[in-house]
């Protein structure tokens, strides 16, 4: 698909993904509404941070209230539908938050696409809902299981957009990233945690070290979304973007030592280990559905990626607090 000229609505976009793929969207020369949480504060995210800003149309709004989602949906022609709650350990705490951000703010999405004809939905999924892996690798048969609040309420919302493609004929697309790192991340997420810990000391604090993730680059999980908008029979399909390749978290640290060429001591914290039988062990992507049906596949070498992501936060250490856990 050509990007030129489209009028494209990315919800969440002041967040880490959504914010990297508002400015892809707009160097392809798409017309991007980016819908950002409105707070009193008037603070757009990460798109503050954005050199492509100023070629966006910013729309705050909440994507809970349904005038707010209908009125940035106006004039639409393919909505990228990534706000949500996402921080696994609030999700403990406000699980009622996450119902409603997540599950009715997707049916909120849904219903205005609807009631505006827009010609595709791109849903944001997540590996979280596939819980510790039954069988590797993962595909999109795997059964679904809810490990956390978090996880149950993104399950609640790609079935509601299952439902609408099949009741009403919405042209939804659910893309499922695997553990997406990168620039902007908060280091609420474990890239970032260990990443900004090794930057600002000797010490690593970490919960469990032996869970394993399928990492994959910003550029890599942008790509996905693009594609999977792009491709005609992908309407109606879930599809997983993940790398076919897992590291544990123990390892993710030696990996971001050796880059950094430092020797951490690592300790291991109680308060950043999920609750029992809340732990996700394994997730590792089969990513044959995505090679195959939208010609996607994870490109940057996981060195590679976190080398630049490294350099990032280099630069911006002074937006994070490194010795805090960040729930």
């Amino acid at each position: 698909m050509s990007w030129q000229g489209k009028n494209i609505l990315v919800t969440g976009a002041g967040g880490f993904i959504g914010s990297h793929l508002a400015e892809r969207l707009v160097r392809e020369g798409a017309q991007v509404r980016a819908m950002v949480h409105y707070n009193a504060l008037g603070k757009r995210g990460w798109l503050d941070f954005s050199p492509h800003v100023d070629q966006m149309e910013i729309f705050p709004g909440d994507i809970c209230d349904r005038d707010s989602v209908n009125a940035a949906m106006k004039g639409i022609q393919v909505v990228f539908h990534l706000a949500a709650l996402i921080a696994i350990p609030y999700s403990y705490q406000a699980p009622g938050s996450y119902v409603g951000t997540n599950v009715m703010g997707t049916l909120n999405v849904l219903q205005s696409s609807l009631g505006n004809e827009v010609d595709r939905v791109v849903h944001t999924s997540t590996s979280e809902v596939y819980g510790t892996a039954a069988y590797v690798p993962i595909d999109e048969s795997h059964p679904l299981q809810a490990q956390s609040p978090y996880a149950a309420s993104k399950i609640g919302a790609d079935k509601i957009a299952e439902s609408f493609h099949h009741s009403f004929g919405v042209p939804v697309v659910t893309v499922r990233p695997f553990n997406t790192y990168g620039p902007r991340q908060s280091n609420r997420a474990i890239v970032p945690t260990v990443i900004t810990q090794c930057l600002g000391s000797d010490t690593v604090r970490v919960g469990n070290l032996h869970p394993t993730r399928d990492l994959n680059f910003i550029e890599d999980t942008v790509n996905g979304f693009l594609l999977a908008a792009s491709e005609p029979e992908a309407v109606g399909v879930t599809i997983n973007l993940g790398s076919g390749t897992e590291i544990s978290i123990g390892g993710l640290v030696e990996m971001i030592s050796r880059i950094l060429g430092k020797q951490m001591n690592t300790i291991h914290e109680e308060e950043r280990v999920r609750p029992e039988g809340s732990e996700v062990e394994r997730l590792l992507a089969d990513n044959s559905l995505a090679r195959s049906l939208i010609k996607w596949e994870s490109r940057v070498d996981l060195e590679a990626g976190l080398t630049e992501t490294i350099r990032w936060y280099e630069a911006n250490m002074e937006l994070f607090r490194a010795a805090e856990y960040v729930v």
